[in-house]
């Protein structure tokens, strides 16, 4: 198996994200806990994953503080993998995602759901990228410079 490169101390916030959650199956998985799935069983079920990749998953993201785990809230011997507010803050990454293929699918017309707000059962609005101005803002509004040095993190 061909090791993959390590982003970690990466400069790139991209990159450093990438680390932690790199890879179809990491997304998957948190798509899935979003969704209130907290067993191995479940996951391996919902996702037909093979047992060893989500194992190694499941530990790469605990160990990345994405999810914790947490005694079975059915009192028995297992346990369950719950996502910390670190992971949930994953949840506007996976509706970018979603809202990207639901544009630009070759084949939109099989994407069988729709993000419904709950309380209205609407769909919800095209994310945004505002200015603290709250301007609408796009790729060419934008540009990427260095942070201030008082506010760097030395490695």
């Amino acid at each position: 198996m061909v090791k993959r490169t390590s982003f970690e101390g990466d400069a790139c916030p991209i990159a450093r994200s990438l680390e932690a959650i790199g890879d179809w199956w990491s997304l998957l998985i948190i798509r899935e806990a979003l969704f209130g799935v907290r067993r191995f069983g479940e996951f391996q079920s919902k996702l037909g994953m093979a047992k060893n990749i989500l194992s190694a998953r499941l530990r790469s993201m605990v160990d990345h503080g994405i999810l914790e785990t947490a005694p079975a809230s059915d009192g028995t011997a297992y346990h369950e993998y719950v996502l910390t507010p670190k992971g949930r803050g994953l949840f506007p990454i996976l509706v970018a995602l979603r809202q990207w293929s639901e544009e630009f699918d070759d084949h939109p017309e099989q994407i069988t759901t729709i993000l419904v707000d709950r309380a209205k059962g609407r769909p919800v609005k095209k994310l945004e990228l505002r200015a603290e101005d709250g301007r609408l803002l796009s790729q060419p509004d934008t540009m990427v410079k260095l942070r201030p040095a008082s506010r760097r993190r030395s490695a």
